[in-house]
């Protein structure tokens, strides 16, 4: 699937949102969607809202106030086809979320997502949208 992740890099900003069904304080971009399509991830993105909704979320947030204004997310696929969901505050910390997936046919080995805060909503993007 090297060809989704060169399609994924050609998404630089974004000019449409899309709000999330349950969390509507977090939308999305044009390149989160293309993913959710493309690389069948509808529940990576309802995983990380379900996150920033949760109490582990704003304990940590509350903890480190970096991650109430942007943080990191990873999803990191094993050869078994289990993963890994972590996020972090910042580049070589360690995670403040880790979510073990036990299957997913997810098409790519790995991939990154940034949140961002607009201070009205949460702001999932690719790296390269922001």
């Amino acid at each position: 699937m090297n060809s989704l992740r060169t399609e994924l890099a050609q998404f630089t900003g974004s000019t449409q949102w899309f709000r999330h069904s349950f969390n509507r304080a977090m939308i999305y971009t044009e390149g989160i969607q293309y993913l959710a399509e493309h690389g069948g991830a509808y529940w990576l993105i309802d995983a990380i809202a379900s996150h920033l909704a949760s109490d582990e979320f704003q304990k940590a947030a509350r903890k480190d106030q970096r991650i109430g204004l942007m943080h990191f997310w990873k999803l990191a696929v094993k050869p078994d086809h289990s993963a890994l969901l972590t996020a972090i505050p910042d580049s070589g910390e360690p995670e403040f979320i880790q979510q073990a997936i036990p299957f997913t046919d997810f098409p790519l080995d790995e991939i990154d997502l940034w949140a961002q805060n607009d201070d009205r909503h949460w702001v999932l993007m690719l790296p390269s949208e922001y």
